[in-house]
């Protein structure tokens, strides 16, 4: 079965070139990954890092494997086989452990407790609420205001302002965008550039408005049927936008 596993990934990647991967202490990296659900793969032969200070974006059109992808890297699956390398060794540890040990997870479904306030929510999150507002000063007017009655853009702020305040070393952002504004949508990314910036934090950036990820993330990686079949900078990327639209047909 693995051998068919490897035929499938070859020739679906073609000619696409790959970087080495570093496994050392400063990045979340999986290396020749197999992941997916039962028996069958989903993702075949990925290898990608993030390092520390950087914006990672994940690309690729729905069905691809982005989310399989995350769910690999954050321990809530386990890989079939290959290796997810965290804080420098080979980790098997589940979801709830490596949140412990500073790895955060944000995705598209508005993570917070909607019948608490915006201050409940980030005390119950262990969040610095200083560092919270400095994130997102919008949410200090509305601490006493209930998550439920937020706009959606507002509670993604507030999900993305609870992991951020608790200063991880890395996040997994699942299309922390779905259905937002594009305002609102640039307001989230640019939260992320500060926090990989200033801050040192590695992310991982699954994101469907593609312009919008080239211009604010370092590298990228796209996806299709499970297997990356492009990568490079984001400058590089974005000079290969004929390949990037055929890599989404």
């Amino acid at each position: 079965m693995a051998a068919s596993w490897e035929d499938d990934a070859t020739a679906e990647r073609g000619q696409s070139e790959s970087r080495p991967v570093s496994v050392g202490c400063d990045v979340l990296a999986a290396e020749h990954l197999y992941s997916g659900y039962g028996t069958q793969p989903v993702l075949k032969d990925v290898s990608l890092e993030v390092p520390r200070g950087q914006i990672v974006a994940l690309l690729g059109p729905n069905g691809a494997g982005k989310t399989t992808t995350v769910l690999s890297l954050a321990g809530e699956l386990k890989p079939l086989s290959g290796h997810v390398y965290w804080r420098g060794k080979n980790e098997r540890a589940p979801l709830y452990r490596r949140a412990r040990q500073g790895l955060a997870y944000v995705g598209e479904e508005r993570s917070i407790f909607m019948t608490l306030t915006v201050l409940e929510n980030l005390r119950v999150a262990r969040a610095e609420i200083s560092v919270a507002y400095d994130h997102f000063p919008e949410l200090e007017r509305l601490a006493t205001t209930k998550a439920g009655l937020l706009s959606g853009g507002e509670q993604q702020m507030l999900a993305l302002a609870c992991a951020l305040a608790r200063r991880p070393e890395f996040l997994l952002a699942d299309e922390l965008s779905l259905g937002l504004a594009p305002l609102v949508v640039d307001r989230l990314l640019a939260a992320l550039r500060h926090a990989a910036t200033d801050l040192n934090l590695g992310i991982l950036l699954v994101e469907q408005h593609v312009p919008k990820a080239l211009r604010n993330c370092d590298y990228a990686y796209v996806l299709r049927r499970g297997v990356v079949v492009m990568q490079g900078t984001c400058a590089a990327m974005t000079a290969r936008s004929k390949e990037l639209q055929q890599a989404y047909l």
